[in-house]
Parts: C-alpha cells; sequence; structure tokens
C-alpha cells in the first residue's frame, strides 16, 4: 500500500495526523459559575497515550492554575501561578507546584475524557456534588532540578513544575503510598526518598503568614523572615464518575446508547466501563452521561520569606 514515491508521503501524513489524534485526544472549554458568581472558562485535555487529563483555567484575580492528573503513576499536580504585587516590591510573578497522592475515583479516566463530546458550548454550567475543602500540609521539598529524580514521583514534574524548582511541594504520607504502588521495594523506596527534601528544622514553631502581617505593624513587618503559608485552590467543575442508566438504549440515543446530553451537560462518547464512580454498569444498563464536582483544596506549606506569600493576610 505504501509502496511507490507518493504513496510513502501520503503514508506518513496518515501517520504524522493519527500521532497528533494521540497525542492531543480531546479539549473541552467549559464555562463554570464559581461560588462567588464569576464565569470561568476551563479547558480541559485528555491524553490517553499518557494516561492524563489535564485541567486550566484562570481565576478572577489573575492566578492560573493547572491540574495535571497521571494516572498510571497515581500522581495529581496542582500548579498556579500568581502574578505578582508592584506596588509591594514583585515586579514579577510566582509559580508553586503541589505534587499529590490521586485517589481512584476523583476523576473520570483519560480514556472516557477522550470519548466525551459537548453539547451546548456556550452554556454556563454548575457542579451537581461539592466535595467540599480539604486540608494538606504539605512537609516536604521535590527536587525538580533533577529530572531523573523528581520523576521517580511522575515523569511530568520537570516539565510542569520547571518555574518551581524551589517551590514544588509533597507530603511524607503520599511517598508512603507512591512506594506500595511499586509494591514497597527497598529500590522505589530509595528512589522516591532522593526526589525530595525536608523543610529546614526549626528551633521554636514556624510561625503563619498571616500573623506576621496581624501582630506587627505594617511599618516593620519583617518580610525576610520564614513563615507557614496558605494557599486554597479551588477547581468548580470536572467530570468524577460516570452515569449509566438502566434498561436498553434509546435507538436515537448518542454514540453510546444513551440519550443526547441536555443544555447543561457533556455527554459520553463509546464505550468504556466503570470509571470515576464506585457503581458500574449492571446487566441491562447503559452510560448515558457523567457526574461533575467541585472540590478545594488548602495548602499549608513552609516559605523562606513573607514576601513569598503576601496573600496570606
Amino acid at each position: 500500500m505504501c509502496s511507490g514515491r507518493y504513496n510513502f508521503i501520503y503514508c506518513v501524513v496518515v501517520v504524522y495526523v493519527l500521532n497528533l489524534v494521540t497525542i492531543v485526544d480531546l479539549q473541552l472549554l467549559i464555562n463554570v459559575k464559581n461560588q462567588g458568581g464569576d464565569v470561568l472558562q476551563e479547558t480541559i485535555s485528555a491524553n490517553v497515550s499518557e494516561d492524563t487529563v489535564t485541567l486550566e483555567f484562570q481565576r478572577p484575580d489573575g492566578t492560573l492554575i493547572t491540574q495535571l492528573v497521571d494516572f498510571q503513576n497515581e500522581v495529581q499536580i496542582l500548579k498556579a501561578l500568581v502574578l505578582g504585587e508592584e506596588e509591594r516590591g514583585q515586579s514579577q510573578y510566582q509559580v508553586m507546584c503541589f505534587v499529590c497522592h490521586f485517589q481512584k475515583g476523583e476523576f473520570i479516566s483519560s480514556d472516557a475524557m477522550s470519548k466525551l463530546r459537548q453539547k451546548n458550548p456556550g452554556a454556563v454550567r454548575v457542579p451537581e456534588e461539592d466535595r467540599g475543602r480539604e486540608m494538606l500540609p504539605m512537609d516536604l521539598w521535590v527536587e525538580v532540578g533533577s529530572s531523573t529524580v523528581s520523576s521517580a514521583i511522575s515523569h511530568h514534574i520537570p516539565t510542569l513544575c520547571s518555574e518551581a524548582v524551589d517551590a514544588t511541594y509533597a507530603r511524607e504520607a503520599d511517598l508512603e503510598l507512591w512506594a506500595n504502588r511499586a509494591d514497597g521495594s527497598l529500590s522505589a523506596r530509595a528512589a522516591l526518598l532522593a526526589a525530595v527534601k525536608r523543610f529546614p528544622p526549626t528551633v521554636s514553631p514556624t510561625p503563619r503568614c498571616a500573623d506576621l502581617t496581624t501582630n506587627t505593624p505594617s511599618t516593620s513587618v519583617p518580610w525576610t523572615k520564614p513563615c507557614i503559608c496558605r494557599l486554597e485552590i479551588c477547581v468548580g467543575w470536572y467530570p468524577c464518575g460516570l452515569k449509566y442508566c438502566k434498561g436498553g438504549a434509546p435507538a436515537s440515543g448518542g454514540k453510546d446508547g444513551g440519550p443526547p446530553a441536555g443544555p447543561n451537560e457533556v455527554g459520553g462518547g463509546g464505550g468504556g466501563g466503570a470509571e470515576g464512580g464506585k457503581a458500574g454498569p449492571s446487566a441491562g444498563s447503559y452510560r448515558c452521561g457523567i457526574k461533575t464536582c467541585r472540590k478545594c483544596r488548602l495548602f499549608e506549606y513552609y516559605v523562606r520569606q513573607k514576601q513569598l506569600c503576601l496573600w496570606d493576610e
């Protein structure tokens, strides 16, 4: 089939296009109303060959949030790019990365994401379930400077967190979970331990960054003093499970035989087993949509100086 010059060129072009389809399987643009009433636009993309899903949006204050879910390594990375406050001596932006263990069932799989299709792209969407706020005290830095070392956790860290060499955080409790993922072998544990370093020891408890401003006159705030910073990241809308309907699929349904998505829905594509939710398909049921959720995470972490945490006041 690919013999001859022109047939060969045709085959090369076809392979190239198929590779592009594999690399970028899907991109959805979702208009989401947050709890403050603002409408944000989320971009969600799935990469089946890498087994990842990436979600990105910009908050009203200009902060750019990126969430990458690495299903293969049970890792999720939440990256925050915070704009500097020029009137307070910050001429550039800051980037922080928070690397956490990924719980199965928090997000539908990359394969299921790649099969979604969007109806009514201009609709403003709200999640069906609010999963509340999770407090995550971070106690480790990740060695982003060495791509080989940090890749022991996920090979996506060096690329996504390249601007957060001194501000990529993890938890010791998650290291244990990742070690168990690799059957708890000594070599796996050693590689994970080499990928992180602990916060510097202190004689007295490190104060909250907010307390440095609250308890000290503004003219004498010790901007260079280390403190514990807090940053909240809320993802206002994401596909957290698949829905299954009982009975035979109607003939007028979508690709998967399910009903067409409503005006405020993103419909399912074809095939696939149980993803994301605890309940899977049963006899006489068919996949007919997705479940959507909202979740907030409050990260608590060490910074070397108050100047790196101006928002926590």
